[in-house]
């Protein structure tokens, strides 16, 4: 019954964004399944230098773990400047750990609900942005850099990730959130060569619409392409091509697709597969190669209970020998 206090604890914090607040009483536990965590937009981190994985998300928290089985947490990370854009207790949605040039960074989405940045269609829109926290450990803890703004402060974006291109710069890629253009974006801008702030302006790179895999239902009845898009992760194949995974919707059913870069760039054009990539109601995955070298994808299962979204980590494995990236079999 304790366990599944701290469970339920810890989803609550993440959806209440108060995962910058101090500590609260319960104890960090440990070995833990991985199926029994609660957590959106799983990303796992395998670093060599302590033969260790961490796994972050949303709610501005850590777990660790030494097989990928069985894990110890949480932990909070994330330290933001309370007098920041961000406010004193902002959400924190998918969070994600790149190790880059001897140091981790924390890249993830900030709310600050007490902001109203524009009313479209009667949704007021929050402050909300992506944003690069450092550290010299994988765990932490993360703390802000240079710059106090990556992202337009008129812009509502989410789910920031990180790639160094072709040209040998680093960029973030992020969705323009839908909320707000009503065909969600998804695009890319260039980092400082040590990520504390952004270069120039953001590019499209494509449109939720441009994908033949999404769609949904008007109240009218008729079916067109979906406008939401989120989760972007970026891969290269076997044979060096350019992928990227993201996430959409058919109608309530959540779906993930995968597009690749006819040019080998970020700056494609991005072309996308018709197939989705996972089963329904899996979405906003990541890729990464364990500490023994083999691929595998990080993802949520997504259920509606009851008017509540049950999100739970999930491992796949995955072949990218070829062209392109092939999903297998769920490890239980």
């Amino acid at each position: 019954m304790h366990f599944n206090r701290i469970i339920v604890l810890s989803f609550l914090l993440s959806l209440l964004g108060l995962a910058t607040m101090a500590q609260p009483a319960f104890r960090v536990r440990s070995h833990i399944p991985l199926d029994s965590i609660r957590l959106s937009d799983p990303s796992i981190l395998a670093d060599k230098a302590t033969n260790q994985y961490y796994m972050t998300g949303t709610g501005g928290m850590l777990w660790k773990s030494a097989d990928l089985k069985f894990w110890e947490g949480p932990y909070f990370v994330a330290q933001t400047d309370p007098a920041s854009w961000m406010g004193p207790r902002p959400m924190i949605w998918a969070a994600e750990l790149h190790a880059y040039k001897g140091k981790y960074y924390y890249f993830a989405t900030f709310t600050n609900r007490a902001v109203k940045i524009d009313t479209v269609d009667d949704n007021v829109i929050e402050r909300r942005a992506c944003h690069v926290l450092v550290s010299d450990k994988p765990d932490g803890p993360y703390t802000p850099m240079a710059d106090p703004i990556y992202l337009p402060a008129e812009k509502p974006t989410l789910d920031g990730t990180f790639w160094v291109d072709t040209d040998g710069k680093p960029y973030m890629v992020y969705c323009h959130e839908w909320l707000q253009n009503g065909n969600g974006t998804m695009e890319m801008i260039e980092l400082k060569p040590d990520l504390s702030g952004t270069i120039g302006a953001g590019t499209i790179l494509f449109r939720a619409k441009d994908a033949p895999w999404n769609r949904e239902t008007d109240k009218d009845g008729n079916i067109g392409p979906h406008k939401v898009t989120d989760g972007p992760y970026l891969f290269r194949t076997g044979s060096g091509r350019l992928g990227m995974i993201w996430t959409s919707w058919i109608d309530d059913i959540y779906v993930q697709g995968v597009a690749y870069s006819t040019s080998g760039s970020l700056k494609g054009p991005w072309v996308h597969e018709k197939d989705l990539i996972t089963p329904p109601d899996f979405g906003h995955a990541m890729l990464f190669k364990t500490l023994d070298g083999k691929d595998l994808m990080s993802v949520h299962s997504h259920k509606n209970i009851n008017g509540h979204y049950h999100r739970v980590p999930h491992l796949f494995e995955v072949d990218l020998s070829g062209d392109k990236l092939v999903v297998g079999k769920m490890i239980h």
